[in-house]
């Protein structure tokens, strides 16, 4: 606002620069859904390592590829993920009532909860008040304690929200009857919870498995109520026309699907490519992996089995986003793939020469570099296509400017519709992409070939205007991978000299 003078002397007043620093969004942010024996069935969780996956949904189950896949995608570069926990019918939480007062449930469905006891714990000061211990019973070890608590609803310390907020392990609440506030009595072992049910085992390719996928309000839509994630794997999730489905999905949220091959696709079932379910208008934001791979199994002493390579395949997503940047292809001797110890399948060159060209993306093994990632299109670049979201850099990389644009010209809603708007919109988009350009992220040698912002009267005409719109028009030169290097040779004639 400026400066009303009033006394004679010297007046500072602050000018905006107009300047709004545009930050590019996370680029490997991976979701992941399936079975899982513990964890949250009514979100999708954050986790940051292994270890966060085997606190909270339990580790390794042999009967779910889930854990093994968020194994594979943190040993292979992988830093943040979502766990969408599918469970199915029949599950039940495991639960115990002390002294008919308190009732106390486990804070998720299944039979993990069994190898938690209760104990209850009296105040030798105030018989109102009383305590509660949670007790890993095979162990013996307290895991949770819960002092100073009450059973009257208006006492701070109301035993059943105090418990039920801070725990990890249980829930609580007033057992119905009796209806006074007294504190449950001592209890001279841990009270196991019982009866859990870990629901009918859901697996991929199974309806059930899909219905808790894709249900409304459930399964992957709990990702609507996350603020941002970039890439979607279903480990051993390969019908096509739910596939199609997830390849949708992604398609409307600007994400990316990492797709897996059938554990029994060969060479010869692949050679007209993928499912044409797979191959539609929504296929530019997926990519379709071959073979599957044999990984050590600690649940089987280290003996190898099969598993899906999507795990692993987001996770170099994920370190070569980090390392080299969104725009340069996952693949190459770079992309190698780490915990493994064959492929399913080994592919010659001329083998890979008959899947590349129908948009299937090889893992091949080299005597040097060992198993790598050796493809990196999407299901929309079979050469017959001529798509121009040919290649998976391109197209990740169009998701990432489109995302960060979107975040970050939110300030632009319900501005002055006119040219001092229209200037600090380039300026500021300007900025963002010049940014890019001085990492490498477009061709060309300057920025005029690299990129280009345009919003002015051209983009944004009078009748526009009049509507309460505003057009931005950013147009870039793409980095397309070298995936044919050819080398000629020829041999120099001899030449006599004088």
């Amino acid at each position: 606002m400026p400066v009303t003078p009033t006394y004679p002397g010297v007046y500072i007043e602050e000018i905006p620069s107009g300047v709004r620093t545009l930050t590019g969004v996370a680029t490997s942010i991976t979701a992941f859904a399936g079975w899982a024996a513990k964890g949250p069935v009514d979100k999708a969780q954050l986790v940051l390592s292994w270890t966060d996956y085997e606190r909270i949904f339990g580790g390794l189950h042999k009967d779910s590829y889930l854990g093994y896949a968020v194994n594979q995608f943190f040993a292979n570069g992988g830093s943040q993920a979502y766990i969408i926990r599918l469970v199915g019918t029949g599950n039940l939480a495991a639960t115990v009532t002390i002294d008919s007062k308190l009732k106390l449930d486990g804070k998720n469905p299944g039979v993990w909860a069994h190898a938690y006891g209760i104990e209850t714990d009296q105040s030798t000061f105030d018989v109102t008040r009383f305590a509660v211990t949670v007790r890993h019973i095979a162990s013996d070890t307290v895991v949770e304690s819960f002092v100073n608590l009450s059973m009257s609803e208006e006492d701070s310390r109301f035993a059943p929200s105090v418990i039920s907020a801070q725990s990890e392990i249980i829930n609580a609440s007033k057992a119905s009857l009796p209806a006074d506030d007294s504190a449950p009595t001592d209890t001279v072992s841990a009270a196991a919870l019982a009866g859990g049910n870990d629901g009918t085992l859901l697996s991929p390719n199974n309806t059930n498995f899909e219905n808790a996928l894709t249900a409304t309000g459930s399964g992957l839509n709990y990702l609507d109520r996350i603020d941002l994630f970039n890439i979607l794997c279903v480990p051993g999730e390969t019908k096509p026309s739910k596939l199609a489905t997830l390849q949708k999905f992604c398609r409307d949220r600007r994400a990316f699907l990492v797709i897996d091959c059938a554990i029994d696709a060969t060479l010869t079932s692949l050679t007209s490519g993928p499912d044409t379910a797979l191959t539609g208008t929504d296929s530019i934001n997926s990519a379709f992996y071959f073979p599957w791979v044999n990984a050590p199994d600690p649940l089987l002493e280290g003996r190898a089995r099969l598993f899906p390579p999507s795990g692993m395949i987001a996770g170099i997503y994920a370190r070569t986003d980090s390392q080299r940047g969104v725009w340069k292809a996952p693949a190459g001797t770079e992309a190698s793939l780490s915990g493994i110890e064959s492929l399913s399948f080994n592919l010659s060159d001329p083998e890979n020469g008959v899947l590349n060209p129908q948009a299937i993306n090889c893992l091949r093994s080299f005597p040097v570099y060992g198993p790598v990632v050796w493809g990196a299109r999407t299901l929309a670049g079979n050469d017959q296509r001529g798509s121009e979201w040919k290649y998976v850099p391109v197209r990740r990389f169009t998701l990432y400017i489109e995302e960060s644009l979107y975040r970050g010209t939110q300030w632009v809603v319900f501005e002055p519709n006119d040219e001092p708007l229209w200037a600090q919109i380039r300026l500021n988009v300007g900025a963002f992409m010049h940014d890019l350009f001085r990492q490498g992220a477009f061709q060309g040698t300057s920025p005029r070939e690299a990129y280009f912002v345009k919003c002015d009267k051209e983009t944004t005409t009078q009748s526009d205007i009049n509507r309460g719109v505003v057009n931005i028009l950013v147009g870039f030169a793409p980095l397309k991978p070298a995936e044919f290097v050819i080398i000629q040779i020829q041999q120099m004639a001899g030449q006599i000299q004088a």
